[in-house]
């Protein structure tokens, strides 16, 4: 290699130093400026090329950067700055392992590199990679001992692989060394903070004695530096909850009493001091109860102003003593006017007794208000109208939680004409009609909710997701652009949605591309709620560096922590379990679409019919492409900002990205339907593990893909979680089926013997009994039947089993559901009759069976639109 790759003269070197410079500074065009000037002289100098590539790749020239960083190394392979810049490229672009791969050829030519061991040590943490992690951080404490985040870095690299007493002693080294003022110690805290980072990390050392669960060495250690720490309350909390870990009840009842009197709404305390006296737990004796209400009476004797305290004897009351508490604690908030009392009081409600109660209570202040406003006709003053309102708000949430939808809208009805201009009681209403089956009528009275307040952006967002709940897509994109802000280079707020990481809307939007059978844009959608966790996850690489710089060690652990179960989040889980979903339903085959894209429903029409309001809506959807190309070309014309017009004003204005797939169709051809579902499979099963559905469509996922072991796998989780759930019969019958298909393939074909032996057990393991053939199956099937007549749900997938079982028995599969609203005792709810009823259209195809159930489900439900005539 040309030794003129490798050196430049003094004043090119001095430039090279500059652009250097110009890179940490984020002056990136003066950078390029300086490296282009360097390479007219030397055009083969390795690292002004690859620094000139790097300055690419921060323009959003990804090609032009790779070619120029891949020139530079091969110009000069053993340049430390080539592989860094490389690395620093690679880890942009998220692909951190190769990152990774570059900074150990890095640190190769030039070990002693700070910058280089740093970088290298985050990538590790990022990546999870402790082990790693922690030898990397040896290094940078070897290279710099002065300097207090590699000593915090250390600690915590052995606190992440739980090698608590080696955390333990580099927190002791380090403060040792502190106090002694030694060389090691130069960059000890200074300035008006340094009390405060001291005490941080005096809580943070407490913090790795208590997970080690030396519980009485932490207690040792907290109160060795009581003095030293300035927050006192996360102090008294370690000492209270260590205090309870070593069995020191009555000393953490009098820390938990001082915590209280400072934060009187805490649940957290009020749960320590159940704790201290051994009342905690959901399941106690009458003596325990009688003990716990007297405690909760004292408490809320002393902080008569704590709704949490006044609140939690509701929860372990019962009887005459329930009623009671119930009434103390109501009317005040009646009077108050409190619309959230519905939803404070759901866990009071999921116990069929207290529900009684609460009806009982609640019905009578509402004919006594009605009679005279007074909660009691032997009360003495009048409560005002705006308490029978409240009373009145509540029937009709509690009413439509029972999905007694008639009963639900005369009281939504009566307190409207009480004070029809109150926003939350048409947003109830609007609620009644969705749950009904209604929800044209519940977009109707929720816009009618929104008119009211056009400042709310509460109700705009309600208003637009019950829109998308009636697939009208176009009026909900409307409706929330009212509170988006664009600007001119890019006025489309589905895409500052997008950018902002509006899960809701995206989830929302999806669905209803889903049910309008548009898969490519509903994916679209899932996948961006997707792109959103890898961005929070990777929005953490800056704080590995900021975290060890400043005090809050303890907050970076739990931070660590929370990006390790971030998928477990309701939105991601969501997200995840509709585009399985949806990929199942491409690899299955086409189902019918019951909606057009603009909305219109066609699960009513004949075929003629659905293929006409299809073709219309297509016609009216094209329009509308060619009005916004045409309005586009307008703008351009006049010179509104676009592209050109941006760049020819001096580049100040980027240009509108454009989307090169904005019908998902990627994601629709030509893709492993399977594959991809089994990428939002795995972290569903693997971070929430207590979420029956994940197992469930695991186990669709892998049966499809003949991985027989994993849907094994998946269905004896799923049988643990809820072995009664109709879901887990269906899986049952599906697996028993594939067991006694491969039972009979021999040759190639077959199944490994042990494969096959493990599948076995595992099924009959399930079943309870040998699995011989299809008869045992049916024999199961009938069992099921029999010990489950009584469930709406449970009979429906009995009739889905038979047909797995018998396809031809279609009239044994019509006899199980075509009566199912009328003798089903339990689970006939309006999602229930409308899987039944597509069952029935899809499945058995048969126009006279559909007819009949229709007119059952119209019965039970009269106001669903699905069931009305047409």
């Amino acid at each position: 290699m040309n030794a003129n790759n490798k050196a430049l003269p003094a004043k090119e070197s001095a430039v090279f130093k500059s652009i250097l410079k110009f890179y940490e500074h984020k002056q990136y065009k003066k950078g390029l400026k300086g490296a282009e000037s360097i390479l007219k002289k030397f055009p083969n100098h390795g690292e002004t090329l690859a620094m000139k590539g790097l300055f690419y790749s921060t323009l959003d020239r990804k090609e032009e950067a790779l070619e120029f960083i891949k020139k530079g190394i091969m110009s000069n392979m053993t340049s430390h700055i080539c592989w860094h810049v490389y690395g620093l490229f690679h880890r942009t672009e998220k692909n951190y392992e190769e990152a990774v791969k570059c900074y150990t050829h890095a640190l190769k030519y030039d070990k002693d590199n700070i910058q280089i061991m740093r970088d290298h040590a985050l990538l590790h943490v990022h990546m999870r990679n402790y082990e790693a992690f922690n030898e990397a951080r040896h290094q940078l404490l070897n290279a710099r001992p002065a300097m207090r985040p590699n000593w915090m870095g250390l600690a915590i690299s052995y606190h992440l692989l739980e090698n608590y007493d080696a955390a333990e002693k580099v927190m002791n080294s380090y403060m040792g060394e502190l106090h002694g003022k030694t060389a090691s110690a130069a960059d000890e805290p200074t300035g008006p903070l340094a009390g405060y980072e001291i005490s941080e990390m005096l809580l943070y050392k407490g913090m790795i004695i208590e997970e080690s669960g030396d519980y009485a060495r932490a207690l040792d250690h907290l109160q060795s530096i009581r003095n030293k720490v300035y927050d006192k309350t996360s102090w008294r909390s370690a000492k209270a909850r260590l205090l309870i870990k070593s069995g020191k009840l009555a000393e953490a009842e009098v820390e938990y009493q001082r915590l209280l009197a400072d934060n009187a709404d805490s649940l957290e305390y009020v749960q320590g001091i159940r704790t201290a006296r051994g009342l905690d737990g959901d399941n106690l004796d009458a003596a325990q109860t009688a003990r716990l209400q007297r405690l909760f009476k004292e408490l809320g004797a002393k902080y008569p102003r704590s709704h949490v305290i006044q609140r939690l004897p509701l929860t372990f009351a019962s009887g005459d003593d329930f009623a009671v508490a119930l009434d103390a604690y109501l009317r005040p908030i009646f009077r108050k006017g409190v619309p959230s009392l519905f939803v404070s009081s759901k866990d009071l409600l999921a116990k069929a007794d207290k529900e009684a109660v609460i009806e009982s209570v609640v019905l009578g202040y509402y004919n006594s208000l009605k009679a005279g406003l007074k909660f009691a006709p032997e009360d003495d003053a009048k409560e005002p109208p705006s308490v029978f309102l409240w009373v009145m708000f509540f029937l009709a949430q509690f009413y439509d939680r029972k999905r007694d939808s008639s009963r639900a809208l005369e009281f939504i009805n009566e307190a409207i004409a009480h004070s029809p201009t109150v926003v939350d009681l048409l947003m109830v209403k609007a609620r009644i009609y969705k749950h009904a089956g209604d929800r044209a009528t519940a977009m109707k009275v929720m816009n009618e909710a929104r008119l009211l307040d056009l400042q709310d952006r509460y109700v705009n967002t309600k208003c637009t997701k019950y829109m998308l709940g009636n697939n009208a897509i176009k009026e909900a994109e409307e409706t929330i652009s009212l509170f988006t802000k664009s600007d001119d280079t890019d006025p489309d707020p589905i895409r500052t949605l997008v950018d902002l990481q509006c899960m809701w809307f995206e989830q929302a939007s999806a669905d209803a591309y889903v049910r309008m059978g548009n898969y490519g844009r509903a994916l679209k959608r899932y996948h961006q709620i997707e792109r959103h966790f890898v961005d929070i996850y990777d929005d953490q690489f800056d704080f590995h560096t900021y975290c060890l710089r400043k005090p809050g060690l303890r907050s970076y652990i739990e931070m660590l922590r929370v990006e390790d179960r971030l998928r477990s989040h309701k939105f991601y889980s969501r997200a995840a379990k509709s585009a399985v979903s949806a990929y199942l339903s491409l690899f299955d085959g086409p189902q019918q679409t019951l909606f057009a894209k603009d909305g219109t429903d066609l699960s009513m029409l004949s075929e003629s019919e659905r293929k006409k309001a299809l073709r219309k809506a297509r016609k009216a959807e094209l329009k509308g492409q060619d009005t916004a190309a045409a309005e586009t070309a307008d703008a351009t014309a006049s010179g509104s900002p676009t592209a050109s017009g941006a760049a020819a004003a001096g580049g100040k204005k980027k240009a509108a990205p454009v989307d090169p797939d904005p019908e998902g169709k990627k994601l629709v051809e030509g893709v492993d339907y399977l594959a991809e579902a089994a990428k939002f499979v795995k972290p569903l099963q693997e971070l929430s593990p207590s979420d029956i559905d994940g197992w469930l469509l695991g186990f669709e996922v892998y049966i499809r893909k003949n991985k027989y072991l994993l849907a094994l796998q998946s269905l004896k989780r799923a049988s643990q979680l809820n072995a009664t759930r109709p879901e887990v019969f269906r899986s049952t019958v599906k697996l028993g089926l594939a067991l006694v298909e491969q039972a009979g393939k021999t040759g190639a074909e077959a199944l490994h013997p042990l494969v096959l032996t493990v599948l076995r057990e595992g099924v009959e393991g399930l079943v309870g009994a040998a699995i011989a053939g299809v008869q045992s199956l049916k024999t199961l099937h009938a069992s099921f039947v029999k010990n489950n007549s009584q469930s709406a749900p449970h009979r429906l997938v009995a009739a889905e089993t038979l047909l797995l079982l018998e396809p031809a028995n279609k009239a044994g599969a019509i006899k199980l559901v075509g009566d199912i609203g009328t003798t089903a005792k339990t689970g006939f709810s309006i999602e229930t009759a409308v899987s039944t009823y597509a069952f029935v259209q899809r499945s058995i195809k048969d126009t006279g069976a559909a007819s009949a159930f229709k007119s059952v489900a119209a019965k039970a439900f009269p106001l669903a639109t699905l069931f009305q005539s047409s």
